[in-house]
């Protein structure tokens, strides 16, 4: 009887349309892999994929037109991943969401193995493991620090853990009823939309699950000025999404920000001659040399030794970013809520949206003048 239960379930899974959102911005040398990972999922319902590009006629949204037929896109022109994840929930019909980002790429059963989760978990999201996949030594360096508790905290979607209930998840797939309670995500979040989506929510009685057997490739950024910037952008934002839920303040939040203050602080007390100015720093490089050689041997890739480097970069970006927000947080969290419904009920002009079986090329330019008579 167990057996013929799991089965009906997942037969029935197989019917669930599903819609698959992506939010790119001038992601040309990443998205093909997504896509081709999106569309090569083994399940017998309907997937709809919609891109949604924040650079209007780019060199992304050209890939996307002459490469996938299949997929459609939505303009996005206010640039963020929040306002695009919802332009393209206001055209999804899916009954079930499925987040991808554009340097992500999906193993072939993910879908189908997430709205068996989804259903037989009863949660409103469930999301499982980021397993970071790098090209160069410097993203394998990248995917090293994401897998190790230095660079990733206890985050249990980088590191794994028991299947349960989670704060929050990598990405996601979400019921699209649950989605319209809280009225999707916050268009005023240029980053960490994700999290305070899943916090809302959790307020509002919603199960997250989290899941060990669902990963997903992710591909780390390429180079440094890359990385800083992400994890400067992740710092600033996380500042304001945690005023907003004050509940949800852990100590792996504070551990860059406390960290960017005591390397600084050790610098000006050395500046004034402090004896033992340097116990700090000293400490923070023994750690860092030492877990470069630890992971160098233990996982056998050389790029560990770069952490030394990279580590470094995510820890300080991350602090300076908390420590230097854009903006001071909401004093209503309620607020959240409400302007992401607002964004998610906003019409979508015609002009907004491509279907690629009918897209409209560019405008032409304007014809030359008249010569001088």
């Amino acid at each position: 009887m167990r057996n013929t239960t799991a089965a009906n379930s997942a037969q029935q899974s197989e019917r669930v349309a599903v819609t698959v959102i992506v939010p790119a911005f001038n992601s040309e040398t990443t998205i093909r892999a997504t896509l081709d990972s999106i569309l090569a999922q083994v399940y017998e319902g309907p997937i709809e994929v919609i891109v949604a590009d924040g650079a209007g006629f780019s060199a992304t949204s050209e890939l996307v037109r002459k490469r996938y037929q299949s997929v459609k896109l939505v303009a996005n022109p206010q640039r963020t991943a929040a306002n695009g994840l919802n332009a393209a929930l206001r055209v999804a019909t899916g009954s079930v969401v499925v987040r991808c980002d554009s340097h992500a790429t999906f193993p072939p059963e993910y879908v189908r193995r997430s709205v068996e989760i989804l259903e037989g978990s009863g949660a409103a999201v469930v999301g499982g493991r980021q397993q970071p996949v790098g090209e160069t030594i410097f993203e394998r360096a990248v995917g090293i620090s994401l897998t190790t508790p230095l660079g990733a905290g206890d985050a249990r979607y980088r590191l794994g853990g028991r299947e349960g209930p989670a704060d929050t998840v990598y990405l996601g797939v979400f019921r699209r009823d649950a989605l319209s309670l809280v009225g999707g995500f916050d268009p005023l979040l240029d980053c960490g939309e994700d999290t305070d989506c899943n916090w809302r929510l959790r307020k509002r009685g919603q199960s997250v699950w989290f899941d060990p057997s669902l990963t997903v490739f992710y591909r780390p950024r390429s180079t440094l000025r890359e990385l800083v910037r992400q994890y400067f952008r992740y710092g600033r934002w996380k500042f304001a999404v945690l005023g907003r839920h004050p509940a949800e303040l852990r100590l792996r939040h504070l551990a860059s920000p406390l960290l960017t203050l005591g390397l600084a602080a050790s610098a000006l007390l050395g500046l004034a001659g402090v004896a033992g100015a340097t116990a700090l720093p000293l400490l923070y490089a023994a750690t860092l040399t030492l877990a470069a050689v630890v992971l160098g041997i233990r996982r056998r890739d050389a790029a560990a030794l770069l952490l030394p480097v990279v580590l470094p970069t995510m820890h300080l970006g991350w602090g300076l970013g908390f420590l230097m927000p854009s903006r001071w947080p909401l004093a209503n969290p309620s607020h959240s809520s409400s302007t992401a419904a607002a964004s998610l009920s906003s019409d979508v002009g015609h002009d907004q949206v491509v279907d690629i079986q009918t897209t409209h090329d560019p405008p032409p330019p304007p014809p030359p003048p008249p010569p001088p008579t």
